[in-house]
């Protein structure tokens, strides 16, 4: 199977290079050169991945990726020169998937591309396995069909969101560093701000908790990191 990969920015040298690096690897390239032809090209090509430039003409990368979002789950990596810690939690609370700042290594762009088509579609032909089915009072997770709900009703989580709840979840009372929860979501040595994981948890307490501020899952554990609170129950 040859994976979609949707390019998208305005600068035509970064647009040959990457797509040059990433056929390299098998992946078919489809690249645009501007917000709105993003978007009209990610509704006909149906892409497994998108990277998405955020300071282009006619419509921004920002504005671009919530669009996209509000359409489809495809992961979004953001790519662009905007690399203060602010820029980086912002694209991270519009939910991405991951964060480039120019100027970055092509090698490294087709490392995070594997990376995340690995985690998100890998496991899309296996059959269903024991123990896919995790529970915790009114919270359930489902590893197969990637979805969450509770109290019965499904809460729509980013592909960062739930992979970091379902780790939490696998592992009951473990408390986890956020240097630990960064390599293991990455799936390399991550070289962004550790506020990464803030971001995340935040947005989890937000869409699951019934008072984010006093949360009944995902407990800070101050000077470390956080766990989540309970036993893990598998059907």
């Amino acid at each position: 199977m040859s994976y979609k990969v949707l390019l998208v920015d305005d600068d035509e040298n970064i647009l040959d290079v990457c797509t040059r690096y990433l056929k390299l690897e098998g992946y078919d390239i489809t690249i645009a050169k501007n917000g709105e032809e993003a978007l009209k090209l990610f509704h006909k090509v149906a892409p497994h991945v998108v990277v998405l430039d955020v300071m282009m003409p006619i419509k921004n990368g920002w504005d671009t990726g919530e669009a996209m979002r509000q359409e489809q789950d495809t992961p979004i990596i953001y790519v662009t020169a905007l690399g203060q810690e602010h820029d980086r939690l912002y694209g991270l609370s519009l939910g991405a998937d991951d964060y480039m700042v120019k100027p970055f290594s092509p090698k490294e762009l087709v490392l995070r591309v594997q990376n995340i088509i690995r985690r998100v579609y890998g496991k899309s032909d296996r059959k269903e396995e024991k123990g896919s089915l995790l529970k915790h009072h009114h919270l359930t997770l489902d590893l197969e069909k990637r979805q969450v709900h509770v109290a019965g009703k499904e809460v729509e989580l980013t592909l960062k969101e739930f992979e970091l709840l379902a780790l939490f979840m696998q592992h009951p009372q473990k408390v986890f560093s956020k240097s630990q929860l960064l390599e293991k979501l990455w799936g390399y040595e991550y070289m962004g701000d550790a506020n990464t994981i803030n971001v995340h948890v935040r947005r989890l307490r937000e869409k699951m908790e019934e008072n984010p501020s006093k949360p009944a899952f995902i407990h800070t554990v101050w000077g470390i990191g956080y766990k989540f609170e309970g036993n893990r129950h598998e059907t």
